[in-house]
């Protein structure tokens, strides 16, 4: 059993300060997959910090104080001992589990990756992005995603999750890939293209797709449309290192962590409406949702083959109760 794993279901109160000049406002703080989970009182999760990248600001001091990252302004106060506790050991656990230059033959050693880095700089700025993209783990590009997650919270709103409703989009995730599909599906309050793509296996949807319409059909073949970026050469972890600054992949590169303003930078550019898909990818992914069609194809990329078993006349993406708890996802 992993640290996680005895701590998944603990959770506690806390006072978030957002920046330096807000108030505090009373969250639950609870433990999600590699991140700290912050909710209101609504059950709300107002974000999402990666666990990896949270830091102490008072060590060995009572109450704890957090801050989501070593740049932000956000502060976390903890007073319950076993939640303070159990964020140290998860963390410690997580940043051991978590491959580091010199440790992991995957990365490069911090010496020779400097070296070669600088002297590739000069020549083909692309090389470096590509290294990046392929070198780096999976947990990294999951605790990416997670961060990437927590600063496009900040500038779009919390995240939808009421209880049924979350087990709802579950549904909708094995119904479209499989039960042992990695990743899961996650609702935002505002996103212009409708669903995306974030590394680690996630993908965004904006609540007005399902708000407004009366079955599941849209939001599955946006969500289709952005699962197809896993599968191209336009990986969402390749899109984040062309949105970033060459010196910030460099740093991914030689230290394992792609800094907090490059990550908050491409948030806004998710922001934006980004990476919106093309009309014609979305045509497909509407009929592979919509029917039970051989596995379609869009510039070799292959729409997941359990839509073809797992749609059709007579078997809905999602029953009706199932659609109905989905769409109150946003309501408490």
């Amino acid at each position: 059993m992993t640290a996680l794993d005895r701590f998944v279901r603990l959770e506690s109160g806390g006072l978030w300060r957002e920046d330096k000049d807000a108030q505090r406002k009373d969250m639950t703080v609870s433990f999600g997959k590699t991140t700290l989970v912050l909710s209101d009182s609504a059950g709300r999760a107002v974000t999402h910090w990666s666990l990896p990248a949270v830091r102490r600001l008072n060590p060995g001091k009572r109450p704890a104080l957090y801050a989501p990252d070593k740049d932000a302004d956000e502060v976390l106060e903890i007073e319950d001992d076993l939640m303070i506790d159990a964020i140290e050991e998860v963390r410690k656990a997580l940043i051991i589990a978590t491959p580091h230059p010199g440790r992991v033959r995957s990365y490069l050693t911090a010496g020779l990756a400097a070296a070669a880095v600088a002297a590739t700089a000069w020549f083909a700025p692309s090389v470096i992005r590509d290294t990046a993209v392929n070198v780096v783990p999976d947990s990294k590009t999951e605790e990416i995603g997670a961060a990437i997650l927590g600063h496009y919270q900040r500038i779009a709103g919390a995240t939808c999750n009421s209880g049924p409703g979350t087990t709802a989009l579950a549904q909708l995730h094995t119904r479209l890939f499989g039960a042992e599909a990695r990743g899961r599906l996650v609702v935002v309050s505002k996103l212009p293209q409708g669903a995306v793509a974030l590394p680690g296996n996630m993908i965004l949807i904006d609540r007005t797709l399902i708000e407004d319409h009366d079955d599941p059909v849209v939001v599955a073949s946006h969500v289709l449309a952005a699962a197809a970026a896993f599968q191209a050469d336009e990986t969402p972890m390749a899109r984040l290192v062309e949105d970033a600054k060459l010196t910030d992949t460099m740093a991914l590169l030689t230290t394992g962590d792609m800094p907090s303003s490059a990550l908050r930078a491409h948030a806004v550019t998710l922001a934006s409406g980004a990476f919106a898909p093309e009309p014609d990818l979305l045509d497909a992914t509407y009929a592979a949702a919509a029917s039970a069609p051989q596995a379609g194809t869009r510039r070799g990329i292959a729409m997941p083959a359990t839509v073809t078993r797992r749609t059709g006349a007579g078997h809905p993406l999602l029953d009706d109760n199932a659609w109905v708890r989905l769409q109150n996802i946003c309501h408490s």
